[in-house]
């Protein structure tokens, strides 16, 4: 999962990563983040909290990017690039919650690899409607007419708000197109789904 390190807890695409986090984590995969604060916590706290695996891939920054408290495992990188690397090279899908400069970056990086088939057509989802509409139709409207991409390229994005939507999704192509199975994970006693 991708998202912005600048994002509080009191924001709503916060607490809709926390929620995407624990649903993930109880239909039984493990989530990955940057392993920062905001959004990228968000989706690690709410896997821990539904007693999932939560992992971080940080990157070394003077500021804004420390590990968050909800990682049971974290990797450190100097470069962004090796970064994106392991972060891509060990996911079945990518969802990306609102972001900056980084997180484009990483979504754009992602399509490209899908694009070429460097990497196969894992989901690439954008949770976020009214966050992301404004980028797919610039896409759309502006780069497809010009000739500067392929319609395909626009049409592997899967845009919504809704969680199940998102996990659906990802578990159907896990198990239909890579031979993955998942067992639901049972919701630990203390966990009543709350923020």
């Amino acid at each position: 999962m991708f998202g912005s390190a600048r994002f509080s807890e009191k924001d709503p695409y916060y607490v809709l990563g926390e929620q995407l986090g624990a649903r993930l984590a109880e239909a039984g995969m493990t989530v990955m983040t940057g392993g920062g604060p905001g959004l990228m916590e968000s989706a690690n706290r709410g896997a821990r909290r539904a007693g999932g695996r939560s992992i971080g891939c940080n990157i070394e920054l003077p500021r804004e990017q420390k590990p968050n408290q909800y990682l049971d495992r974290m990797v450190e990188f100097k470069y962004f690039f090796v970064r994106k690397l392991m972060l891509v090279k060990y996911s079945y899908a990518f969802v990306a919650l609102p972001g900056g400069i980084g997180t484009l970056d990483e979504i754009f990086e992602t399509l490209v690899l899908i694009q070429t088939a460097k990497i196969k057509q894992f989901p690439l989802i954008l949770l976020g409607r009214d966050f992301w509409d404004p980028l797919v139709r610039l896409l759309r409207e502006r780069l497809l007419p010009a000739g500067a991409i392929d319609a395909r390229d626009v049409d592997r994005i899967f845009v919504t708000d809704s969680v199940e939507k998102v996990v659906s999704r990802i578990r159907d192509v896990a198990t239909r197109d890579f031979g993955l199975s998942y067992r639901p994970r049972p919701k630990p006693r203390w966990y009543l789904g709350e923020h």
